[in-house]
């Protein structure tokens, strides 16, 4: 019988690998490790620390995950990484283990990483996540499922990025982006809903007309984000439409880094910032 790892990889023997794990030259698995069923780990692979990943990803030549964070105030402690199932992670991605005893850094299902991401100490990534290449996700960084973002960019540590967003490549990522939302540029400003996007998730047509009378109201109408949230909950009930609004609310508690402005709108002389009350 052939047998899936390749004779120059080094695996510790207290990792733990299904039997249907392939492993290519010169990986390098260490202690405590798990990885799932069908999981097809790439040459030049690292893979150290207390790191779970799940069944069925491919894991691309020279990624290195679960090594140490680099944040100074990493003291040791016994931190890991958690990644699902049916993830794509392309050639040199890193994705660093958490800071804080007991702390994970998570990646869910089915998401895309391309080549040379780099996802920082205590990130958490949804499900069906698209970043694309040489994307630096800093520490504490939050993005829904369904989100889409561009290649080239930075994401500043604590920014949340919210379901089915999409993010323009070479963009400047300082505040929260709003689910549903298109935005791109530096400074990154909101210009419309992900109308593709949305489609392509199957968003029913009055799922949309209601999204699009919630951005209006919050990027177009001068409103601050108190009143805007007022006049959203006085749209008909839906889930998406709460989701928004309570994604805004969140932006908004102290702590947070507020909530990315839209673009300069033609029937305005100054740009709406909802961020600011």
């Amino acid at each position: 019988m052939k047998t899936l790892i390749h004779s120059t990889a080094v695996i510790h023997p207290q990792a733990e690998l299904h039997p249907t794990v392939k492993v290519g030259a010169y990986a390098v698995i260490g202690e405590g490790v798990k990885i799932g069923a069908q999981t097809e780990i790439g040459p030049h692979v690292v893979i150290e620390g207390n790191t779970e990943i799940g069944s069925r990803n491919r894991i691309f030549a020279g990624a290195a995950i679960g090594l140490e964070p680099q944040d100074l105030k990493y003291n040791g402690a016994s931190t890991g990484v958690k990644i699902g199932d049916d993830n794509t992670i392309r050639e040199y991605v890193t994705v660093n283990r958490a800071t804080g005893a007991g702390e994970i850094t998570k990646i869910g299902n089915g998401n895309l990483l391309m080549a040379y991401c780099h996802v920082a100490h205590n990130c958490t990534i949804e499900d069906n996540v698209v970043i694309a290449n040489t994307v630096a996700l800093a520490g504490h960084v939050y993005i829904e499922s369904r989100a889409t973002i561009g290649g080239v960019l930075g994401v500043h540590q604590f920014v949340r990025i919210g379901r089915l967003a999409m993010v323009g490549g070479m963009s400047r990522i300082s505040r929260d982006v709003p689910p549903y939302m298109l935005i791109e540029g530096t400074p990154a400003r909101v210009y419309s809903l992900n109308l593709l996007g949305l489609k392509r998730a199957k968003l029913t047509a009055g799922d949309v007309s209601l999204l699009k009378k919630g951005f209006r109201t919050i990027y177009r109408s001068g409103l601050t984000v108190s009143q805007a949230l007022e006049a959203v909950s006085l749209l008909p009930e839906n889930e998406h439409l709460q989701h928004l609004s309570r994604f805004l609310q969140m932006s908004q508690t102290p702590g947070r880094r507020g909530l990315t402005p839209g673009k300069k709108s033609k029937s305005h002389t100054q740009e709406t910032h909802p961020d600011e009350d």
